[in-house]
């Protein structure tokens, strides 16, 4: 339903920052493992091996309205995936997305602030079904190699301990910065957007890591017909 689809766009427009990557190792020590490769080249590598990783994890902000949100979810080799994402201002969330199915369950300020009105009562504690799978959970959608392009390498920096190499795409008033691993498989570990309507940051982890995912129990699942009736 319409709040259903609201909820998760926030997730989809921080996590679309992301894009694409292929396996590859570099060799220890300061050797850099995408010499003479372009920054363009280096992208597709990253959204080639973020992919095939099947399973990752991404936390981040994004803010719009004056309103920081927070989103945390993880994704299954599957393509089953969970989270939770909210503001301190409008309550939080969570959400699952199961098989062909998507569920959300949201505290009372969050509810409130949506104007769900009379189905608030409904859905307190309770979780929210619709027939139709998230695209937040598409890693094809996420990782993009083919938007990765017209980038620019920058210096080298270090996300969390972890070495990386810089990348920028500049579009009008909007850079987009991408951190790509430079050591073990190329995976990316940070975007940031800058100067667009809805700037944010993303870090991702744990790439390759089991993520078990399980649809609510029916008792916990609000009755559709109950919802749209409002009794």
């Amino acid at each position: 339903m319409a709040a259903n689809r609201k909820l998760l766009a926030v997730a989809v427009v921080c996590a679309a920052a992301v894009i694409g990557v292929t396996g590859c190792s570099s060799d220890s020590g300061d050797k850099d493992p995408f010499d003479g490769m372009s920054a363009d080249k280096i992208a597709e590598k990253a959204s080639k091996a973020s992919k095939d990783a099947g399973s990752f994890a991404m936390k981040g902000q994004m803010k719009q309205g004056g309103e920081t949100s927070n989103i945390a979810f993880s994704v299954a080799e599957s393509g089953d995936c969970k989270g939770t994402m909210g503001s301190q201002k409008s309550g939080t969330a969570e959400f699952l997305s199961v098989g062909n199915a998507s569920y959300v369950k949201a505290d009372e300020k969050f509810l409130g602030s949506k104007g769900n009105g009379g189905a608030a009562e409904l859905l307190k504690g309770r979780w929210m079904k619709s027939d139709k799978k998230d695209s937040v959970c598409n890693r094809d959608d996420m990782f993009k190699a083919d938007e990765l392009k017209k980038m620019k390498r920058e210096d080298d920096a270090d996300v969390d301990g972890k070495k990386a190499a810089v990348l920028t795409r500049k579009k009008g008033k909007e850079t987009t910065t991408f951190y790509v691993a430079m050591e073990g498989k190329p995976y990316f570990l940070k975007v940031v957007n800058k100067g667009s309507d809805g700037p944010g940051t993303v870090t991702f982890s744990d790439y390759g890591k089991p993520v078990d995912v399980k649809a609510p129990p029916a008792s916990e699942i609000v009755d559709p017909e109950k919802l749209v009736s409002g009794s």
